[in-house]
């Protein structure tokens, strides 16, 4: 089987399912495990990639207004690679391509590529996820296998979160400029991990707050995880942001407990190391228990001002 995966979550996914020799084409932003970016790109964004966070804004909307992709299919990539299947998403259409990207490079072929189109709403969707993405390439009990270790882990995870006291008020920020709360899976994995979203439900999509509503929702724990920044870069654009009158009075700032967290490795894409990402939470919450190396890794304190979480183990 040919594979061409255009979602990251799912290229990693294949690749724990040991595809990797059957991906022949990904988009610019599949960058996991490392071996993935020898694969062929077939796809790119138009947004360029070091435009400031509020300039990445205002052209997102502009596009959407306009009703235009976000996205560029390299045509003459795909045709040459002849995948028989093809894995994106219908979620959201600034974060990955969506099948309308594909709709007319499509039309080029004489025989159309099958595709996968994943749509999670939540944990429980991901997981299913994983399970269709090895049924589609004949990898079920490999996949059953992942999902079945992802559970022991989350088991072990609300085991050890039940022991401690909370629940913890959390603030989950996916983006600073303009502010936005995390949506989706991630009031979940804040719940599993025994804390409470100050903010977002399951299932619900992110949405804008500003400032005067952070500091008025006084979170125990804020969270920096700008979507598909690293923890550092989410740090270093906290740190330069002109943050609101009465910033300093939240609980998480002012007992510093701000971390910033590497989305797009464990929170904003939807595949096997969101449980890592719940273990990581886990220890942010409760910093007495005791969690995986990898996540125990990703938590380091930083001159004071803001934690931050290193990918290396990743």
């Amino acid at each position: 089987m040919r594979i061409v995966s255009l979602l990251p979550s799912a290229t990693e996914t294949l690749f724990a399912l040991g595809r990797d020799k059957e991906i022949v084409g990904v988009s610019h932003e599949c960058d996991f495990p490392p071996q993935a970016r020898t694969k062929r790109v077939v796809m790119s964004s138009r947004i360029p990639h070091n435009a400031p966070p509020l300039e990445i804004d205002r052209m997102v909307r502009e596009f959407v207004a306009k009703g235009e992709s976000l996205y560029a299919v390299d045509v003459a990539a795909l045709q040459e690679l002849k995948p028989d299947l093809i894995v994106t998403q219908d979620l959201c259409h600034v974060c990955a391509a969506t099948p309308d990207d594909l709709g007319g490079a499509l039309t080029h072929f004489a025989v159309p590529p099958q595709v996968l189109c994943l749509n999670p709403q939540n944990l429980g969707d991901v997981w299913r996820d994983i399970l269709r993405v090895g049924e589609e390439t004949r990898s079920g009990p490999a996949a059953i296998r992942i999902v079945e270790t992802i559970g022991r882990r989350l088991a072990a995870m609300e085991r050890l979160a039940a022991t401690s006291p909370g629940p913890t008020r959390v603030g989950f920020l996916e983006w600073l400029q303009p502010y936005y709360i995390g949506g989706h899976w991630i009031p979940e994995m804040i719940e599993r991990a025994g804390g409470v979203d100050a903010f977002g439900t399951t299932g619900a999509c992110s949405f804008r707050v500003t400032a005067e509503q952070i500091v008025a929702a006084a979170p125990d724990v804020l969270v920096i995880a700008p979507c598909g920044y690293t923890a550092e870069r989410g740090r270093d654009e906290y740190l330069s942001t002109n943050r609101a009158e009465g910033w300093s009075t939240i609980p998480a700032v002012r007992n510093d407990r701000v971390y910033a967290l590497a989305a797009n490795s464990y929170f904003s894409r939807p595949g096997p190391r969101l449980v890592t990402g719940i273990e990581i939470l886990t220890k942010v919450l409760h910093p007495a228990l005791s969690v995986s190396a990898e996540a125990e890794f990703a938590i380091v304190r930083l001159a004071g001002q803001v934690h931050v979480a290193h990918t290396a183990c990743a």
